[in-house]
């Protein structure tokens, strides 16, 4: 397996996203090109791709974004593919989105997961993810 920083739209990262997103989402679409171009080209997002015998098997994207009190890192959208999972993606995916925050200059990084997913919070912990004491908002626009 390997992890590469996705730098273009293909018709194969396409094709991974319109089967890998109902894997994370049941309400949300698949990105169009345009979302996955807008992904790759934004400098604040790198996104993650596995690829395992030449199909890609899971994405994770890491979003960047400073503040008055630095350089701040978040996980987002981690999925593996149904028939992948168990093969070490999800770590594999998860460490290389580590290495890119620590080489920017991130001092942490932050992600969350729903307690239903519970390999997925096995995996964070075993990485050396720490659960927060806070609570998490949201404001529905």
């Amino acid at each position: 397996m390997e992890i590469v920083e996705v730098t273009e739209v293909t018709q194969a990262l396409i094709d991974a996203f319109v089967k890998l997103t109902p894997q994370l989402s049941s309400s949300n679409p698949p990105p169009s090109p345009e979302v996955l171009a807008e992904i790759v080209e934004a400098g604040s997002t790198v996104l993650f791709a596995a690829i395992h015998e030449d199909q890609i098997v899971g994405a994770l994207t890491l979003a960047t974004y400073r503040i008055p009190t630095g350089l701040r890192a978040h996980i987002e959208d981690v999925v593996v593919d149904g028939d992948a999972r168990g093969m070490g993606v999800g770590r594999a995916l998860s460490e290389a989105a580590l290495d890119s925050a620590r080489a920017q200059g991130c001092s942490t990084v932050d992600l969350t997961s729903r307690p239903s997913r519970e390999a997925a919070n096995r995996l964070y912990q075993r990485i050396g993810f720490v659960q927060r004491e806070t609570n998490v908002y949201r404001y529905t626009l």
